[in-house]
């Protein structure tokens, strides 16, 4: 036990911010393993130094990597933070929140479509977890749009191309995996990512697909972790 050491944790399990969210341990640990991608693809970019960094999360849902995006970020920086989301009760919870945390003048939450998300450029940095089949799209096409330098999300539910699949049918020899049900599947899940991600190596991003957080917390834990002007 002489070498063990203690896990350094980018928010404080203790920090006030869990406890406002009512966030459990498995999930300060998702939010600690999205935290620990964010810090390493913003140390690969020139941050704003005239201007509040700018983040936006798009699908936020409950908007616990929002919160946690900027109280790991405002740590000697100004940030302003939008959540985007389709629902109604996102906007009034999320919003609710953000004044009982004291960050009304820096986080907003609005009720929306995220192509439609009322964002105007420069967008430092966009994030979406789990938004559901092609809205991580929409999440991807927005950064692009806005040139974001840093982009991570965590696609969920990748049914559009599995439909295509299913209704089309496979060539050969695709269609010794296609016809399980469970396989087709899968492989509809690493097309899609592995499209999405060569997408965007096309407009310019370096882009890492990883595994950001055990399965043990959740099944959907790929990473698209891109990074502007990155190289390949």
């Amino acid at each position: 036990t002489g070498h063990d050491r203690a896990r350094r944790h980018l928010i404080d399990p203790g920090d006030p911010l869990f406890s406002v969210l009512g966030a459990g341990a498995a999930k300060r640990r998702q939010v600690d393993a999205f935290l620990r991608a964010l810090e390493a693809a913003v140390e690969d970019v020139e941050l704003p130094g005239d201007r509040p960094l700018r983040v936006v999360d798009l699908g936020c849902g409950n908007a616990y990597l929002s919160f946690a995006a900027y109280r790991f970020l405002a740590a000697g920086r100004e940030v302003e933070l939008t959540g985007v989301d389709l629902r109604a009760q996102s906007r009034e919870r999320n919003t609710a929140l953000a004044a009982d945390l004291g960050w009304s003048a820096s986080a907003h939450f609005v009720e929306g479509a995220i192509i439609d998300a009322p964002v105007q450029p420069p967008v430092d940095v966009v994030l979406a977890l789990h938004a559901c089949d092609t809205a991580t799209d929409d999440a991807l096409a927005q950064a692009v749009r806005w040139q974001a330098p840093v982009v991570l999300a965590s696609p969920c539910c990748h049914h559009d191309l599995q439909r295509q699949m299913a209704a089309a049918g496979s060539p050969a020899p695709y269609a010794l995996v296609t016809r399980h049900g469970i396989l087709r599947e899968r492989l509809g899940d690493v097309l899609t990512d592995a499209f999405r991600a060569a997408l965007l190596r096309m407009q310019g991003y370096r882009v890492d697909v990883m595994q950001f957080v055990s399965a043990e917390y959740t099944p959907r834990n790929t990473l698209l972790r891109a990074v502007r002007g990155g190289g390949d």
